[in-house]
């Protein structure tokens, strides 16, 4: 069975697709696309116009946790836990883990003015899941789903951490320790193309935000 991972270089629910690929050893394509210059052909494979896609059988499949479920039942052994109450639990931290991103990029656009509320707001987040974490990984020694999907969010603070010290994760020490050993995953660190920091720099320093204008005067940070 042939897997074909459609992917654009920054997105962080790419990485959350590839991090399953990885993890469950499934051997797979990927092609990198320009998302403000989609090929023609994509529309027809992403109704929604967003990566991830998988194509596999003659099919293809969109929205990044659809691909790591799907990924995960067609394969021996479960990222999930076994227990049904705790699954539905790390989904729902999944689901968190989105929303997440989705403040992260809220916090990278800000402009000066909303800047600190935006920081408040995505530093409450980790805060919110630091007391659901059991350490190292969410759930204690073993490496889940749950993982994958916030293991892309951790990976923002490395390009943020250059341009300063944000003290996004000051209160939060179990985070912390969740970041550093998701960094040393080998299947997470593959989970991004070479080059990724220099072009996550980039596309910080090329925001009309508060983060870009911390970026550009940041020394050596742009390529």
């Amino acid at each position: 069975m042939t897997y074909h991972l459609i992917s654009h270089h920054l997105c962080p629910y790419v990485q959350r697709a590839v991090i399953v690929l990885e993890e469950k050893g499934i051997r797979h394509a990927r092609t990198y696309i320009d998302l403000s210059a989609k090929p023609a052909w994509f529309p027809e494979v992403s109704p929604l116009g967003k990566v991830p896609v998988l194509q596999t059988q003659g099919r293809a499949l969109f929205e990044s946790q659809v691909i790591a479920e799907y990924l995960d039942e067609v394969t021996d052994g479960s990222l999930h836990p076994g227990d049904p109450l705790e699954r539905a639990r790390h989904r729902s931290w999944i689901a968190f883990a989105s929303e997440t991103l989705n403040a992260t990029g809220g916090f990278y656009s800000a402009s000066s003015g909303m800047f600190d509320e935006k920081h408040a707001k995505l530093s409450g987040m980790f805060a919110r899941v630091e007391a659901e974490l059991r350490g190292p990984y969410f759930a204690g020694n073993q490496f889940h789903m749950v993982d994958a999907a916030w293991a892309p969010v951790f990976r923002y603070l490395n390009v943020f951490d250059q341009i300063e010290d944000l003290n996004l994760l000051r209160n939060q020490p179990k985070c912390r320790e969740w970041r550093d050993i998701l960094a040393e995953r080998v299947t997470v660190r593959q989970a991004v193309p070479e080059g990724y920091e220099e072009r996550l720099a980039e596309f910080l320093c090329n925001r009309s935000s508060e983060l870009g204008r911390r970026a550009r005067s940041t020394p050596g940070l742009r390529p």
